[in-house]
């Protein structure tokens, strides 16, 4: 088996590059700090790379999936680290007794199913008493709507107010988070200090914010039975990059090639005219019978 799940736009892979890597990882990474310890079902866990995140932190992760062929992928790839597991599934109807999880993490699921009310009545059942659940959506509004993505795979996508009043009908306790990419420059206390600030120049003037002051492309929804069950998520803001930088290093790259190109255009551009005037002087310096009948003034 190939170490690679050929990526068709229904589910992310780890092979997919840039923003939407960004995008996905970031979500795993920041259920990460919230799993330590816990029981957790990665819920519609695609190609396994979020459950396996989540196992380093974990007492133990089982990965569910529809697709039989993600699951066979995902063992193969994931099944050797201690606690994770994958099984095929439908999330609407998942085969586990009642209580069975602390933690239940389910990205970039609920858009692609009728039956979210289903759903999220099971994953209710499941949650252990002081369990909580953790999922993201695409904001309609701004992903849709406002962006112009098309996504073929999306059977239900939701509004915020649909995706507060779904979730609140499961789940009496929820908090709401944002998440989408921004180009900002970042400046930071080296001795740790604490606290954010967002500034910008709207082209005419500074303008200072307390918070991000944008529209979430997407939604993450911490919920529980309990206000008392929702976890501290410890901070306002959180950022996520790689080591390489590579949405940066994609960035400054195709600047300079489209600046290399601009130049070679620039290049061509020039030699044409030159080659347009070298051309009127040859017309002009041409007898006037082959100015007047052209070429064939010359066969006469």
């Amino acid at each position: 088996m190939s170490d690679d799940l050929e990526f068709t736009g229904e589910r992310f892979t780890p092979e997919c590059v840039r923003e939407i890597w960004y995008e996905h990882l970031h979500r795993y990474a920041l259920a990460a700090r919230f799993v330590a310890g816990k029981r957790v079902l990665d819920a519609a866990c695609g190609e396994g790379y979020g459950a396996a995140v989540l196992a380093a932190a974990a007492e133990s992760v089982t990965g569910v999936d529809l697709s039989q062929d993600a699951v066979d992928h995902a063992r193969a790839r994931y099944g050797a680290i201690d606690g994770l597991s994958f099984q095929q599934g439908d999330c609407t109807r998942l085969p586990f007794e009642d209580g069975a999880f602390d933690v239940i993490v389910s990205f970039e699921t609920l858009e692609h199913l009728q039956a979210q009310d289903e759903m999220l009545a099971g994953f209710r059942r499941l949650l252990a008493p002081g369990g909580y659940l953790l999922l993201s959506s695409p904001d309609k509004a701004v992903y849709t709507d406002q962006m112009g993505n098309e996504n073929p795979w999306h059977v239900r996508e939701l509004y915020r107010d649909e995706l507060e009043a779904l979730v609140s009908r499961h789940f009496p306790a929820w908090r709401l988070m944002g998440q989408r990419l921004q180009f900002q420059s970042v400046i930071w206390d080296l001795d740790g200090g604490q606290g954010a600030r967002f500034q910008r120049w709207d082209g005419e003037r500074l303008r200072d914010h307390d918070q991000v002051d944008r529209e979430p492309v997407y939604y993450l929804v911490f919920a529980a039975a309990d206000d008392a069950d929702l976890p501290d998520p410890g901070a306002a803001l959180w950022l996520f990059d790689d080591q390489d930088e590579t949405v940066y290093d994609h960035y400054i790259g195709e600047i300079r090639r489209n600046m290399a190109a601009g130049g070679i255009i620039a290049d061509r551009d020039a030699e044409i005219e030159r080659l347009r005037e070298r051309v009127a002087q040859l017309e002009r310096r041409a007898p006037w019978y082959r100015r007047l009948f052209g070429a064939s003034g010359d066969r006469r």
